[in-house]
């Protein structure tokens, strides 16, 4: 769920590899890049739109470090508000982005409309110490586990680089890009994937066998929809059948035509 792709200085974007990251999580975008002082950061509901203006940004400043956000959301609204990156305890010299599910202290309550990751960058982490020190940057790789991965940009002076990725072990290095996962591979064609063979969520938390429903976030992963949202079990029983008619296995066409879109996000 989501996908954080960045870019070290002088690396151009992968611009197939943004618009399937976009296509796996689409519900929301957003890019910075830390450039001479200032972050350029711009986001947007409409991925092609805004993978146009980065790659515009990209070309006028190839020497900042950047990166790109495509979200899928599992706490708060739908909304620009909520699409990465954001300010870290509202000092815009330093932003970041999240993939993941982040433990229950930032998960919002029932009327509060910010995910969970607009909260640590707002609230939560700014309490942890600052982020310039590699001793908080440790305690918050630990906190929020391997699970969850970070990209912070940054102009302030204090830090000593630009660019800090946190659980980098965990995601994909490729093409001189690093991705937090694989969900930047367009494969051309919607696969029905079938049940998750999985016994762990993302966040750490156990799966109930027979649901697929975290049961420490409860996240779905059948439609990778948060506890607020999915309807997949709905009074203990299984959603409906999809509708009649050609399987994505049979046509191989495009995601767009699956019957089942949901399971063509199954990672």
């Amino acid at each position: 769920m989501c996908l954080i792709t960045f870019l070290p200085p002088g690396v151009a974007p992968d611009l197939d590899a943004l618009h399937a990251g976009a296509l796996f999580n689409p519900d929301g975008h957003g890019y910075a890049l830390a450039d001479r002082g200032r972050i350029l950061l711009d986001r947007h509901r409409d991925p092609d739109l805004l993978v146009e203006w980065f790659a515009a940004a990209r070309r006028a400043h190839p020497d900042a470090p950047a990166l790109f956000h495509s979200r899928l959301a599992t706490h708060g609204t739908i909304s620009r508000a909520n699409c990465h990156p954001f300010a870290v305890g509202g000092d815009r010299r330093t932003v970041l982005a999240h993939n993941g599910i982040l433990p229950t202290p930032v998960r919002p309550g029932r009327r509060d409309r910010r995910s969970d990751s607009r909260i640590a960058a707002e609230e939560f982490l700014p309490s942890l110490g600052p982020l310039y020190r590699a001793g908080t940057r440790r305690r918050v790789e630990k906190w929020m586990g391997p699970g969850n991965k970070m990209v912070i940009l940054t102009v302030d002076p204090r830090y000593p680089q630009r660019a800090y990725l946190l659980n980098e072990q965990s995601g994909v290095w490729h093409g001189g890009a690093w991705y937090s996962n694989d969900g930047f591979r367009d494969l051309g064609f919607c696969l029905d994937t079938g049940p998750v063979d999985v016994e762990r969520c993302v966040c750490g938390g156990p799966l109930d066998a027979e649901t697929l429903i975290c049961g420490e976030c409860g996240l779905c992963l059948e439609c990778f929809c948060g506890p607020d949202s999915c309807c997949c079990w709905e009074d203990d029983r299984p959603a409906a059948p999809p509708p009649p008619g050609p399987s994505c296995l049979n046509t191989a066409g495009p995601r767009s035509d699956c019957p089942r879109p949901h399971h063509a996000t199954t990672r």
